[in-house]
């Protein structure tokens, strides 16, 4: 029988716990989903719902969805405070920065494409 994660940590130093646990911190904070954003920012369903001029069931379903208009995910966003940045990265380029997108409505899927929904 294979020895466990737990137990495979527990022998570690103290010091590379700590630094597999602070990685594994910065690691889940880079893929938060919008309910992790707006917990964060604490506020409620009802709050932002207030803020977007919308209903607290419209504010669910948003933050249920696999894909959203790029309008809607950075008037979400916005309603936070935060700002919505689109970068495009290539492995052969450094990233680009697009600019220009927020009157055009844009699909922004989180899900890979589906027989249904080809893209």
């Amino acid at each position: 029988m294979g020895t466990t994660l737990k137990e495979k940590m527990a022998r570690l130093s103290p010091e590379r716990r700590a630094a597999i646990e602070a990685e594994a911190e910065r690691l889940h904070t880079e893929y938060l989903t919008l309910q992790d954003l707006r917990k964060a920012r604490n506020l409620t369903q009802h709050q932002l719902a207030a803020l977007l001029g919308k209903s607290q069931v419209t504010v669910a379903q948003m933050e249920k969805r696999s894909d959203l208009l790029l309008s809607t995910l950075r008037s979400y966003i916005e309603a936070m405070g935060g700002r919505l940045n689109l970068t495009v990265e290539f492995p052969d380029r450094a990233p680009v920065h697009l600019d220009g997108l927020s009157e055009i409505d844009v699909k922004v899927p989180h899900s890979r494409p589906t027989a249904h929904h080809p893209q």
